[in-house]
């Protein structure tokens, strides 16, 4: 069955409203000659030119970066008390998911068309991810123990980070990489479903160091995952999440040229399972996810210098309860270390950077089954080899200058299965009218595949190619001191796309985004809108000049906000059109519409409040095997913050 279909004629109205909402603001802006200052340490606002150093590896302002970016900051994140970096994603521009259940459960995301395995996701520079499926688990990361998120959409990544980043980059960055005073801040919450948090966070900062510290505790009775149980014998009870979360972020500086600092990340979690004929009928699953990293920088007045080591975990053991050596399941232990070491160079004009990179890619995979229990007895999966080693090289030019922007970047990455592969991207924009920026962007990207494309019995190929991609994008900017307007037009040409355990697939993606935010005195409002056309373009295949799975054709956001400095709300509708599942079945669309808010009830004490879906939409995240995942209707969840300073 399918759940109950979004009207076609709610998203026009929401549309319609959106234009409306945009001409009214440059209405606005041309009767208010400039805009009132707002305190960042008393309440939350939007930033119109941010720095962020995903995008080039240098710091840089984003109304200087070629690629499209979005930076989700520290006031923003706050906004998610309680949830995860995918609650935190699925509300963003261009960004669409699939869960199969509520918080903790398996969960995929899609953006300009790829997913989650054909973007790389990093903490603090470090790769995250588990190298059998190639998926990162942000499902099991807490909000409250980042700092903030950057998001680099298309493929101008894959010339800065290598493999994986055909789609895009994620960059994650710890809670406490940006002390500005000592502080202790301590945080409770609940929610529904019996969902509750509590949480402390230790900041100390004097003129040399900073140092920050942060822990958590996130549980929840959750809700039935599976919305047609009796169909499939599932065990239809609720599916509980429960998990510890940890931060560490110190930072020393050593000299007036010489720092070193080390960050981590870590999250120990537990999430109920539902498999088909109760073959584990209390089944629950162990995660162990994380990152660290410590790194040496050196400067002098013309470079900056800095040498890197970190590491990052993904480890998943399933349980079945009733099971006598209560370790029935299958276990993966996902390890991958990196050393990097990057010189940027004040060129004069323009900046190059340079650098070297050494990873290292271990699984470790035990008791292998299916969620149905197959095969019984389990098996050892036989992954061989079972590590892989990259060694890459790069080098990049970029020029910020009054009236044009460039960037250049090339990599070479010679892997121990697959031998050297390169990348490269070229872009480039100028500023013909005040405000305005027009520019184009052109880069090739490659993905490896991962030990469950290689090595999976029935569903591998040890003979896959890495996927390639040719990737063109182009827009037209306008930013001014109330507001960010881009729109991005983009095209890939997608190649050796691995299905089926061969080399076969071919598509052909092309889009528009477009993204306006705007900051107007007390008010804020935005809207984002994306229209996706990614096609099959496998000879010969009957899903031939089909769309491809899980890849809605438009989607889009509108949001409005009133901020003050003793409280700040905020309304956000989110849709997404219809989809397609890999089975060929359609989900319908759906439009959420969330709430959220923040008082200050005294100068220390602060109120959050977020309900989601408060029009209690009926709707399908994900389908499987003739499965549908249920959602959650209407949601909430209440939080106070005590800041000691």
């Amino acid at each position: 069955m399918f759940l109950s279909r979004s009207s076609s004629r709610t998203y026009l109205r929401l549309s319609i409203l959106s234009v409306l909402g945009l001409l009214a603001a440059n209405t606005a802006m041309a009767a208010t000659p400039e805009t009132t200052s707002i305190d960042n340490g008393e309440m939350p606002q939007v930033e119109l030119d941010k720095i962020v150093v995903t995008a080039t590896r240098t710091p840089t302002k984003t109304s200087n970066v070629i690629a499209q970016t979005r930076v989700i900051d520290s006031e923003t994140l706050q906004r998610y008390q309680g949830q995860t970096v995918v609650d935190v994603l699925k509300n963003q521009p261009g960004i669409n998911i699939t869960q199969s259940g509520g918080m903790g459960t398996a969960s995929n995301f899609y953006m300009r068309g790829f997913d989650s395995k054909q973007v790389l996701v990093i903490i603090d520079g470090i790769r995250y991810g588990s190298i059998s499926l190639g998926s990162p688990s942000l499902n099991l990361l807490a909000a409250d123990q980042i700092d903030r998120i950057e998001v680099l959409y298309g493929a101008s990544g894959s010339s800065i980070y290598g493999s994986d980043a055909m789609g895009g980059v994620i960059q994650i960055f710890t809670k406490g990489n940006n002390v500005e005073q000592s502080n202790v801040s301590t945080t409770v919450g609940y929610g529904s479903n019996n969902h509750y948090q509590v949480g402390i966070t230790g900041q100390l900062k004097n003129d040399t160091s900073s140092l920050s510290l942060g822990v958590s505790r996130n549980e929840t009775d959750g809700f039935n995952a599976i919305a047609n149980s009796d169909s499939y014998d599932f065990n239809a009870d609720d599916d509980g999440f429960k998990s510890t979360n940890a931060s560490l972020a110190l930072q020393h500086k050593l000299s007036d040229s010489l720092s070193a600092g080390i960050s981590a990340l870590y999250t120990d979690s537990t999430t109920d399972i539902d498999s088909a004929g109760n073959a584990f009928p209390n089944a629950y699953s162990d995660q162990k996810n994380g990152s660290a990293n410590a790194y040496l920088q050196y400067k002098t007045p013309l470079t900056v210098s800095k040498l890197s080591y970190g590491q990052s975990i993904d480890k998943s053991t399933t349980h079945d309860a009733n099971s006598i050596d209560y370790q029935k399941g299958s276990q993966y232990d996902t390890t991958q270390e990196q050393a990097r070491l990057e010189t940027s160079i004040n060129a004069q004009p323009g900046t190059v950077i340079v650098g070297a990179e050494w990873l290292s890619q271990q699984l470790d995979a035990s008791d292998v089954l299916d969620f149905s229990g197959y095969p019984d007895p389990a098996v050892q999966t036989p992954y061989n080899p079972d590590d892989r080693t990259v060694k890459s090289a790069f080098v990049g030019y970029q020029l910020a200058d009054t009236y044009y922007d460039v960037q250049a970047n090339y990599r070479v990455d010679d892997n121990s299965q697959y031998g050297h592969e390169s990348t490269y991207n070229l872009g480039a924009a100028i500023r013909p009218l005040a405000g305005m920026r027009i520019g184009a962007n052109y880069a090739t990207g490659f993905r490896a595949p991962t030990f469950n494309d290689l090595y999976w019995p029935g569903f591998s190929n040890p003979n896959l190619k890495p996927e390639r991609t040719e990737n063109t994008e182009v827009f037209v900017e306008y930013v001014n001191d109330v507001q960010t307007s881009r729109l991005t037009g983009y095209y890939t040409d997608a190649e050796d796309l691995i299905s089926s355990a061969a080399n076969i697939s071919e598509a052909k993606i092309k889009g528009l985004s477009l993204t306006s935010d705007w900051n107007m005195n007390a008010f804020i409002f935005g809207l984002g809108y994306d229209y996706l056309d990614a096609k099959d373009k496998t000879a010969n295949s009957a899903s031939y000049n089909q769309q491809l799975a899980y890849r809605p054709k438009n989607s889009g956001m509108v949001y409005v906000g009133y901020q003050q400095p003793m409280f700040d709300v905020r309304l956000e509708a989110k849709h997404t059109d219809d989809r397609l599942t890999a089975e060929n079945n359609k989900l319908d669309s759906y439009t959420l519409l969330n709430l959220s808010g923040a008082v200050y009830i005294t100068p220390n004490l602060r109120a959050n409040l977020r309900v989601d879906n408060i029009t209690d939409e009926d709707y399908t995240l994900a389908s499987q095997f003739g499965n549908e995942y249920a959602t959650e209707g209407t949601s909430y969840f209440g939080s106070l913050t005590y800041d000691w300073y």
